[in-house]
């Protein structure tokens, strides 16, 4: 049986030979690059099925790299790698094509999760759309901002990350445990209070709204309501 084959652009000597080894446990192959020139090359000579490639490297950075593989192949995932916290600097990879990213430092569970998600997405043939409407708001998660009934709202990364997950199952329970994994990538009991603080944010600024409500779940999770209860 064929394996999923991971591309994998990485400066850091360390970090690549750490997740290398624990994607190929996890039964991926992976070819590794150490730049992006190199990377470029790679991609051409190996046809991967996903990129996972650092932002930040020497000879050729990634956002350059993605750019312009995204000439020939529009259609294979991007995950990018970014130590930066900058907003321009997550927007420019979406932008250029990126399908995901993550924030380093990162556990290598999130990795996987998030790799194996773009895979199934991909064979799927769902293509990952980042602005997302729901009755009078919407969400643009590269730029974290919600929009309700033409407000503006700046959210924090957790906070989009929430209303992500909400926005896409609209009218069904989100269990608490899926939010905590996307957040943190556990289910420990303690984050369950800090999740319930985000939600109680969240939900004063839909409130704004005159088509969604969210809504406990007791003992489950959450439902974003797509018609207010009179």
């Amino acid at each position: 049986m064929r394996k999923d084959k991971i591309l994998l652009v990485e400066d850091d000597s360390t970090l690549s030979f750490i997740v290398q080894d624990a994607l190929t446990r996890e039964g991926f192959d992976v070819v590794c690059a150490s730049n992006g020139e190199f990377g470029l090359k790679l991609f051409k000579e190996s046809e991967p099925d996903i990129i996972v490639a650092d932002v930040m490297m020497p000879k050729m950075d990634g956002f350059e790299m993605v750019r312009l593989i995204r000439l020939t192949a529009p259609a294979v995932p991007v995950l990018f790698l970014t130590a930066r916290t900058a907003l321009d600097d997550v927007v420019k990879g979406f932008e250029l094509g990126a399908n995901d990213y993550i924030r380093k430092p990162f556990q290598i569970l999130e990795l996987v999760v998030r790799i194996k998600a773009l895979l199934k997405r991909n064979s799927q043939g769902i293509t990952e759309d980042t602005n997302l409407n729901i009755g009078d708001s919407s969400l643009d998660f590269a730029s974290q901002r919600l929009v309700i009934r033409e407000e503006a709202i700046e959210l924090t990364h957790t906070e989009a990350v929430i209303i992500d997950e909400l926005f896409r199952h609209p009218n069904e329970v989100v269990e608490a445990k899926t939010l905590m994994y996307r957040i943190w990538q556990n289910d420990d009991y303690n984050n369950l209070n800090r999740l319930h603080g985000f939600i109680y944010k969240l939900r004063k600024y839909l409130s704004k709204s005159t088509s969604l409500e969210l809504l406990n779940v007791r003992g489950i999770g959450y439902k974003l309501a797509t018609s207010k209860q009179e």
